[in-house]
């Protein structure tokens, strides 16, 4: 077994403290492991050209030096795989954002990991959903019928 230091803030380490009390854990260690087994697990769903959408949240400090600029130019840059995004104003300095994300596996975790490896992102998530696309012939209603996909959520990757 190898033995490795982190350094935590201090609202962290109590957050850590509670949750190795509350699940009742022997000690910090035992508890890190299991946190780091499920988001080593959570991160490898999905081959990496299977097609994904794909919810990314994330937090951030918008006075960090150069950071909205830095994320503006991140998603111009894989424009390609954004389908929408929502900006909310927390408080003077912090933002929460999200992006619907659609592309192959590979692709969407290289955006999310573009985004949340910023310096001054303070906390973020990506969702992966797993979809086919399919093409369908069929009516809406508002004249003659005309093939177009749809999007099929698949059981599993």
């Amino acid at each position: 077994m190898q033995r490795i230091t982190i350094t935590l803030p201090d609202t962290l380490c109590a957050e850590l403290d509670s949750f190795v009390a509350a699940r009742r854990y022997d000690n910090r260690s035992e508890a890190v492991r299991d946190l780091l087994r499920a988001g080593l697990r959570d991160s490898a769903q999905g081959p990496e050209t299977s097609e994904a959408m794909g919810v990314l949240s994330y937090v951030y400090d918008h006075d960090t030096r150069d950071l909205a600029r830095r994320l503006m130019h991140h998603h111009h840059d894989h424009h390609a795989l954004s389908v929408t995004t929502s900006h909310v104003h927390l408080d003077h300095d912090t933002c929460l954002e999200t992006a619907i994300l659609r592309g192959p596996v590979a692709a969407l975790r290289a955006y999310a990991d573009g985004v949340l490896g910023q310096r001054g992102v303070m906390h973020g998530n990506l969702f992966l959903i797993p979809i086919e696309a399919r093409r369908h012939t069929h009516d809406h209603g508002t004249g003659p019928q005309s093939p177009h996909e749809h999007l099929h959520v698949k059981d599993s990757f």
